[in-house]
């Protein structure tokens, strides 16, 4: 059996809406876009690395999907060959083709399709952005593990990881770091307490 974990950037104040770049994510207006990259460093890397390096593939929702597709999957990306021999399942509402190679499509009823692949693989499936798709399996009760890299910035404004409306969940700290920029990688699990 594996895991669900989510790995996110986030803010303060919860923002995860387009940490990457100016352009990466700018609905509803949002213009703070590449929030995040100032904060990266060595210490950000390996804890990334490692995690990355055991991983069973990414399970996406259709936007994160799009966008990675569109951004990682260059020429001249170090992550290029990294992400098109890693599974993706992608949870999607339009049947449009998935065109990177290694993608399976997750139609219907998504955390039930979540679910029995979480009883298939063995190795933990990653998710990366997709609130959408977080907010759709936190009700069903499966997100084994959050791990947040929470940057020391405020936004104001922004797609947040739990917007209102967010079901409670109880969790608690298992691993903690901090960067050297004051980023706390703060890695958390649901209790059995709501």
């Amino acid at each position: 059996m594996s895991r669900i974990v989510v790995l996110n950037h986030v803010t303060l104040d919860g923002v995860m809406q387009g940490p990457g770049r100016p352009d990466e994510d700018t609905r509803d207006g949002f213009q703070h876009g590449g929030w995040s990259m100032d904060d990266n460093d060595d210490v950000m890397g390996q804890v990334m690395g490692s995690r990355l390096a055991e991983s069973g593939g990414l399970l996406l929702g259709r936007r994160s999907y799009e966008d990675m597709l569109g951004y990682w999957n260059t020429t001249d990306s170090p992550f290029k060959d990294a992400l098109n021999n890693a599974p993706k399942y992608v949870a999607s509402h339009t049947e449009d083709p998935l065109t990177w190679p290694n993608s399976t499509m997750l139609t219907g009823d998504v955390p039930a399709s979540v679910g029995e692949l979480r009883k298939e693989t063995g190795k933990d499936l990653h998710i990366m952005g997709s609130g959408a798709l977080i907010q759709s399996l936190l009700p069903n009760n499966l997100i084994d593990e959050f791990m947040l890299l929470i940057h020391p910035v405020v936004l104001g404004s922004g797609h947040r990881l739990f917007p209102d409306g967010t079901p409670r969940t109880s969790l608690r700290l298992v691993d903690s770091v901090i960067t050297t920029k004051g980023v706390v990688i703060a890695t958390f699990q649901p209790t059995d307490a709501a």
